[in-house]
């Protein structure tokens, strides 16, 4: 174990920035108290966006931030899911439980209905924006201390210094931002992936990803882990941000991760914020970093003079330190490890998404280039040369320091959430529009259909092409994400729009209302992107400016049922056409746009690009059609139509395509 060494803290122009860890199970959550963290972030068993994580119940929570009150170290609580309409009132009485026995210092919050909630409970903490939440836009951060109490943005994490600094500029004086600095990278961009959804319901905004990305796909002949991104690490160039004090903390990423990863990341990090000016102090927090356990390492976005594609196919993509391969065969494997490994170590062997990759934890010592033989290898590698990867250790030193803290938590008693006497406040519901109309959201201006509402995706080409009569009438969707330095142009491009008398805009960010001067003045839809669930989302909208909403396209029949029946907006569903996995800032160089890649289940799918953004398409459409008859009965009288099109060569797979309305949103 490397032992830190202080020396004179770093040149800050603001407060010096909190070092956040991430802890999804009590040993991670002491091992950050051990190395020194600021703050930590962790979740409850229900609603965090890392539900595959252990995290805690509510008892220990409460023992554990009472541990790092005393010990000055900040709790921040995870509720970052997307919520149901069933489940407001479970959220309500856990978040009062919370607020009465727990008291953390900030709840991180995805849905903007977890806000409404806090304020019912009389939350007393912070507020802080999740990334999922996507908030890219300059101009919005006064309006959400000002309209929703926010205290803090966690930022994208694939913004650059630059749109960091922009974002920087626009913050209020009583709004701070966060920044990830270290950890697993998602291939979509933060909060607009919806891959494992659509592959089985198990959304990655609810935390039950089960990472499709990682998997190796086949494309031009090729079969790579195209997707699969490496970790993020900005190590030695998070010193770049000592000039922007708007930036109040440098997140770890990793709460499925053990606690060797905690404590050598938090060490690495607080090594670079206060001694990073040092050069064996450096060196010492990167030797750190390269025994975290994670994947190679990428800036990512963060030097915009010089980006880094996150995604080399070259190379492995495997979380944990690769210590070596499989040798021997079927009949008596074995690995010689390229370093020591421990007693208590635990290796996989093969990647994550491999079906037969087993975890083992190791009973004795192996020297490094000695040999360990498996008791197994049914299915390994399948005659290829199979990874070992180290995934956790446990030293002696740092299983003492563990076991020091764990001496000190004090048990808790409290009545359970169950008893809380929290009752969810909604208001009533507003009556509907008289008559329900299809609307087709085309890429490239058309012919209106008859009885329908034309839409189109804004762009600079679009708003050179259409008339000014058809741009009028038709309604005009803004993209998944807007970045930073892109807001000014958007702006303009609005602005040539109501000049020539548009007045109806999707939004598909709750942010973009922003780029609005008087939204009352219009009709601002909050778009299917949005991820709007539940009727205390749509209220918060409401707030913000905007007179309906096209919902969450992950909901489930009951789901979208029971939001109608308490919205006070008129409500809009997304029933076909092309709906995509994903949509992303990079794209591997491999990959040939419009042209099929095929997954190991058969899957095909094909990326195109719009603007700033890669769209990762599916070869199947959603297809709600025959349930529009019940969503008009639920109160729905919008329903869209997305025109994408085909490309030469990919073949569109006969699947019924409704998503989650049979089996429900996991």
């Amino acid at each position: 174990m490397n032992q830190i060494v202080r020396r004179k803290p770093g040149d800050f122009k603001g407060p010096k920035p909190e070092i956040l860890a991430p802890a999804g199970q009590r040993d991670s959550f002491l091992a950050a108290l051990a190395a020194g963290a600021d703050a930590i972030y962790c979740g409850l068993k229900s609603f965090s966006a890392r539900m595959a994580a252990k995290n805690f119940v509510p008892e220990e929570l409460a023992a554990l931030t009472a541990l790092a009150h005393a010990e000055g170290v900040k709790v921040y609580l995870t509720v970052n899911t997307l919520i149901k309409p069933d489940e407001l009132q479970d959220l309500g009485r856990q978040l009062d439980w919370v607020n009465r026995h727990a008291r953390p210092d900030a709840l991180i919050v995805q849905d903007l209905a977890a806000i409404a909630l806090a304020k019912q409970v009389g939350f007393g903490g912070e507020i802080h924006l999740s990334t999922l939440a996507n908030v890219t836009m300059p101009s919005m951060l006064p309006r959400l201390v000002k309209t929703l109490g926010v205290n803090r943005v966690v930022l994208p994490r694939e913004l650059n210094v630059d749109e960091i600094k922009l974002m920087a500029a626009a913050c209020p004086p009583d709004l701070g931002l966060e920044l990830f600095v270290h950890g697993a990278l998602c291939y979509g961009v933060s909060g607009r992936c919806y891959w494992s959804s659509l592959l089985g319901g198990k959304s990655g905004l609810r935390g039950r990803c089960v990472q499709p990305c990682r998997r190796l796909y086949s494309h031009e002949r090729m079969d790579k882990r195209f997707f699969s991104c490496q970790d993020l690490s900005l190590d030695v160039l998070a010193k770049v941000l000592a000039d922007i004090p708007q930036v109040r903390a440098w997140k770890i990423e990793g709460r499925k991760k053990g606690p060797h990863y905690v404590y050598y990341t938090v060490a690495a990090y607080k090594m670079l914020r206060d001694e990073g000016m040092d050069p064996q102090a450096k060196r010492s927090a990167l030797g750190l970093l390269e025994m975290a356990l994670g994947r190679p390492g990428t800036h990512y976005h963060f030097l915009p003079q010089r980006p880094q594609n996150p995604i080399d196919t070259t190379a492995d993509s495997g979380s944990g330190l690769l210590v070596g391969t499989v040798r021997g065969g079927q009949e008596k494997p074995y690995l010689e490890p390229r370093m020591d490994l421990l007693e208590g170590d635990k290796l996989r062997l093969g990647y994550e998404d491999d079906e037969w990759h087993q975890t083992i934890d190791l009973t004795k010592s192996v020297p490094k280039g000695g040999k360990f033989f498996f008791k197994s290898a049914k299915g390994l590698g399948a005659g290829k040369a199979t990874p070992v990867f180290l995934i956790d250790r446990r030293e002696p030193y740092l299983a003492k320091q563990i076991e020091s803290f764990e001496r000190r938590l004090q048990p808790v008693t409290a009545p359970s959430a169950e008893d809380s006497n929290f009752n969810l406040r909604l208001p009533p519901a507003s009556p509907r529009q008289p008559r329900a109309r299809l609307m087709q959201v085309l890429r490239q201006p058309g012919n209106r259909i008859r009885e329908s509402s034309l839409a189109i995706w804004l762009s600079g080409e679009t708003l050179s092409q259409v008339p000014d009569g058809v741009a009028a009438h038709a309604w005009w969707w803004l993209p998944p994400v807007i970045w930073p330095d892109e807001e000014a142009q958007w702006q303009q491009w609005i602005k040539q729009l109501m000049a020539k008398g548009a007045e109806h805009f999707v939004l598909n960010a709750p942010w973009q209302v922003s780029l609005f001067p008087r939204p009352e003045k219009l009709s601002l839809w909050a778009g299917p992107f949005c991820n709007i669930a539940n009727p205390m989302a749509v209220r918060a909208f409401k707030l913000l400016g905007g007179q309906g909403v096209i919902v969450s396209p992950e909901l489930g029949q009951q789901d979208m049922e029971a939001l109608a029946a308490k919205s006070v907006l008129p409500l809009g569903a997304v029933v076909s056409g092309q709906w995509p996995f994903c949509v992303s800032r990079v794209v591997a160089e491999e990959i040939k746009l419009g042209q099929p890649f095929v997954s190991p289940k058969g899957e095909q799918g094909w990326v195109q690009r719009y603007g700033g953004l890669y769209w990762v398409f599916p070869n199947w459409p959603v297809n709600l059609r025959s349930a529009q008859e019940t969503l008009v009965k639920a109160g729905y009288r919008l329903f869209v139509h997305l025109e994408e099109p085909i490309p030469r060569g990919v073949a569109i797979k006969k699947r019924a395509g409704n998503w989650n309305w049979e089996i429900g949103l996991k």
